[in-house]
């Protein structure tokens, strides 16, 4: 089952030549999230071979211009496109009321609903699933309220294993009843406890975009064993002062949340616009967290898979 994510954007407050403001895009089963929206991000999807027309839903973590601009010429895009499914966007308040302006003077006759859904940047709250995947919120230290985002896979279903099945003579019943998690009842009346049968087949997946933040040791507990962790460094750690006062992290805060997260990569963007040098940056993280790679726009980065062994 597919699990991408394709940076967009990985710029600080301004863009330049090279880099773009934030926004990523994950692919999970072919479902299309967008996280965060700068500007021209419609273009950039295109650029990424995604047609903007195969979102699901789109997640902003905050209300700065950096993170929304690209979003309202998207909106009016679709509409162009012809658009008939409802998009759904979650986002903190007052969200609402800047879609409400957009709506009421440039997109008065979209062919498609827009659904607002608010996201409480002070709660880990659970904001979309389907049946595979669910997508939490993750409470941030910012100048404004904002969220991170977890996506993580739901557990897999339990297999049966052939030998098991073979050792026990399992019926077709018997192989229903113990992939729903019951234990099995022989024909002589012995009871099979359920864990000698299953297996779970794949261990499931999280990815954690933690942007714009100060380090946060509670969003570092509330995606614990993640993955792939996208986490701010918009400062070198020389710049530690700066960055806490503007809400932002360093090089080192990033490697931090990642060592103390258990993550399995880690990934920084939202770089500031003053180094020119981003593998400096890169560097820096890796004195602390060796599994650490640049956001590089338009690369994707894949989740793989890990197959679980039977018991």
């Amino acid at each position: 089952m597919t699990f991408k994510v394709t940076i967009l954007g990985a710029a600080s407050a301004k863009p330049s030549a090279t880099r773009h403001q934030t926004s990523q895009l994950v692919n999970h089963a072919e479902q299309y999230f967008l996280v965060d929206a700068g500007e021209g991000v419609q273009s950039r999807m295109m650029r990424a071979g995604v047609n903007p027309m195969r979102l699901s839903a789109v997640f902003i973590s905050h209300l700065h211009g950096d993170h929304v601009f690209g979003l309202f010429p998207m909106i009016s895009s679709l509409g162009l496109m012809g658009r008939k499914v409802p998009l759904h966007i979650y986002a903190p308040r007052p969200f609402d009321e800047i879609l409400e302006y957009h709506t009421r003077y440039f997109d008065t006759a979209l062919p498609y609903e827009v659904v607002w859904h608010e996201v409480d940047t002070t709660k880990h709250a659970l904001l979309y699933e389907n049946s595979v995947l669910e997508v939490w919120s993750v409470p941030l230290r910012h100048r404004v309220p904002t969220a991170g985002f977890l996506f993580k896979e739901k557990p897999a279903g339990l297999n049966v294993d052939k030998g098991a099945i073979e050792r026990y003579g399992l019926g077709v019943a018997q192989i229903t009843a113990a992939k729903w998690g019951e234990d099995v009842v022989l024909a002589d009346g012995r009871v099979v406890p359920n864990g000698e049968l299953t297996y779970t087949p794949w261990e499931p997946r999280s990815y954690a975009y933690l942007s714009d933040t100060n380090y946060s040791g509670k969003a570092v507990s509330l995606v614990r064993g993640v993955d792939l962790l996208y986490h701010e460094a918009t400062y070198m750690d020389d710049m530690h002062s700066e960055a806490k006062k503007r809400g932002h992290s360093t090089t080192l805060d990033a490697a931090r949340a990642a060592v103390e997260s258990g993550a399995r990569r880690l990934l920084i963007g939202h770089l500031s616009s003053r180094y020119k040098d981003e593998g400096a940056l890169v560097e820096e993280c890796r004195t602390r967290f060796p599994e650490t790679y640049l956001a590089e726009e338009y690369k994707t980065f894949e989740i793989e898979q890990k197959k679980l062994a039977i018991k």
